[in-house]
């Protein structure tokens, strides 16, 4: 899995039916270079102002080409490092450089056969594909794993993902479990560490603990009509923008970014069906103790590291589309209407077969 974060490449292993995770492999980070990172960023740029029917921009195959490269040097990595042998098949989300469901339309680039070829193994990619196409959100894809995850915990729970975007799982009991994405989760906060202190994350969210929330600017960003949608719902990294920021100091403006992201998602409560719990954190939101600190004194219930479950935090997406490509390959759903608005259960997914032996 490679995310809206652009950090790196999570990679795992798991070991399901598509319904039960039996047994939890290794699993290993890959930090992106910083070239692959730019031409992705580049890539994405272009995306959103291609028109359908055009031919694709240079950039934009060239960048296909890195995420492929490092996509295939990430899993020979991780291979001869934990000396993983028994792999049956592979989960390759790609990198999404364009995602709006309301035209029917989101695209991850990357070439699963070309790793198809590479590994000798059966390979599933573009699993949020049918879902958009059928009229879902095409996101978040992960809450079927979260509930699998979470299957026997007492009462509702959330899970809440924080990676460039965040997105919010409840879950309660078997009952079919409501997503969407909350809003902007890391994206903003990095981007705006990038421009102020050269570094792509605020680490350990020490710049925003420095700085001063500006209410009024807060009370801007959240009168934005995405908040106002019904769920089930979804939004590119790059629906929102620093603009409302601009002006304030480095430390301001990420203390009020941080508190934008914990708005978000104490008014995404509004679309549970009940009170939960407790949220459970994963992604690298998780690792920024101002945000989580930001979190608890906003929503008022424990919020803890998905770890505090026994789950790893830096794997699980990865785990998820290992889980969804199992269930690709059996033909059970991918999506709900809880999760994505789509009209009913649907599977999705492409196999690619590989064409040759591996070397």
């Amino acid at each position: 899995m490679s995310g809206t974060s652009l950090d790196g490449i999570d990679l795992a292993v798991i070991e399901t039916d598509g319904s039960r995770v039996t047994a939890f492999g290794p699993a290993l980070t890959v930090p992106h270079l910083p070239t692959t990172r730019a031409a992705c960023r580049e890539a994405s740029r272009l995306a959103a102002i291609w028109a359908r029917g055009d031919a694709v921009p240079a950039a934009i195959a060239e960048a296909e080409q890195r995420i492929t490269e490092a996509h295939r040097l990430a899993i020979r990595h991780f291979l001869e490092t934990t000396g993983e042998t028994a792999i049956e098949l592979i989960g390759f989300h790609g990198q999404t450089i364009l995602h709006r469901p309301a035209e029917r339309l989101t695209w991850q680039i990357g070439d699963a056969q070309a790793l198809a070829d590479e590994f000798g193994l059966p390979v599933v990619g573009q699993m949020r594909l049918a879902d958009v196409e059928a009229g879902g959100q095409g996101a978040p894809l992960v809450p079927l794993y979260h509930q699998a995850l979470a299957r026997g915990a007492r009462g509702a729970v959330a899970i809440l993902n924080l990676g460039g975007v965040g997105n919010v799982t409840w879950i309660r009991g078997d009952e079919e479990p409501v997503a969407f994405d909350t809003g902007p989760g890391n994206a903003l906060i990095d981007d705006w560490a990038l421009q102020h202190t050269g570094i792509p994350v605020d680490r350990d969210g020490a710049l925003a603990a420095r700085g001063r929330v500006h209410g009024d600017v807060l009370a801007a960003m959240m009168d934005h009509p995405y908040f106002d949608l019904p769920a089930p719902k979804s939004i590119d990294r790059d629906d929102f923008t620093l603009g409302a920021v601009r002006g304030l100091c480095a430390a301001d403006g990420a203390a009020t970014l941080t508190a934008f992201t914990a708005e978000t998602i104490a008014a995404a409560r509004a679309r549970f069906p009940s009170a939960v719990s407790r949220f459970l954190v994963t992604g690298g939101g998780r690792l920024n103790p101002t945000l989580m600190a930001m979190l608890e004194k906003r929503l008022g219930v424990p919020v803890l590291p998905v770890e505090a479950e026994g789950w790893r935090g830096d794997s699980l997406e990865a785990e998820a589309f290992a889980f969804l490509a199992v269930r690709s390959l059996k033909g059970l759903p991918l999506s709900v209407p809880g999760t994505t608005g789509v009209p009913r259960p649907l599977t999705g997914g492409q196999l690619f077969r590989p064409s040759r032996m591996s070397r």
